[in-house]
């Protein structure tokens, strides 16, 4: 029997930069028991459960394909670090700086971020994404990068450039349905095709809270 061919998805990647460090106050913390702490050496299995829980609205793939000796080699590194946000002592969501560039030419990606679907449209996405960009520039880099996509939250290209970044780049590719290759459950409908993400956006998007895509970076 033949497999069946997966479906194709257009997407539309942006790359965004930042060149300077933002001339504001220090992100501001939300109310209640708000915490961001580094995942020095995060298991695999807690690592997949955040990239999971957090991507799988917006049909985050690419992790997913690794093996999990993989995915270690990259938690492992010096040069990752992955940060994360806790409210009430609960996971929120995740920011990971990758700093692998930094010795070369200064470069610092905001590889991920992103919310637990629960915790988005509380102010928690702005608070995180500001304090994010704020602890890359403490290594003193020359320049920070970002990427988002056609599958994101609608205003996550608006958020990054109130942060400060800036786009350079923008690319159309064309890759397979994580849903068909069985990396994504079949029954997964992206949370920009539906109304409730409309509703979020409505109500307060001015809390900016953003998911990044998850598409490889060109640099990496």
């Amino acid at each position: 029997m033949t497999a069946k061919k997966p479906g194709k998805l257009d997407v539309t990647i942006t790359y965004l930069e930042m060149t300077q460090q933002p001339d504001r106050p220090p992100a501001i913390v939300p109310p209640g028991k708000v915490a961001i702490v580094r995942a020095e050496n995060p298991t695999i299995s807690f690592y997949r459960y955040l990239y999971n829980t957090v991507g799988e609205p917006w049909l985050w793939w690419y992790r997913r394909q690794l093996k999990d000796n993989e995915l270690e080699a990259i938690l492992s590194s010096a040069e990752n670090h992955v940060y994360v946000l806790y409210v009430g002592g609960v996971p929120a969501g995740f920011a990971e700086l990758s700093l692998i560039l930094l010795e070369d030419d200064r470069t610092i990606d905001l590889s991920y971020m992103g919310l637990i679907p629960e915790f988005i449209g509380k102010g928690y996405g702005k608070y995180l994404l500001n304090w994010a960009v704020d602890t890359a520039w403490s290594f003193s880099p020359q320049r920070l990068t970002v990427n988002t996509c056609s599958m994101d939250h609608p205003s996550a290209l608006g958020a990054y450039q109130r942060a400060g970044f800036t786009v350079y780049d923008q690319q159309t590719e064309m890759i397979d349905d994580p849903r068909d290759t069985g990396l994504i459950p079949a029954s997964v409908t992206p949370a920009n095709k539906t109304g409730t993400v409309k509703a979020q956006k409505d109500n307060e998007f001015d809390n900016s809270d953003t998911l990044i895509v998850d598409f490889p970076d060109r640099a990496r």
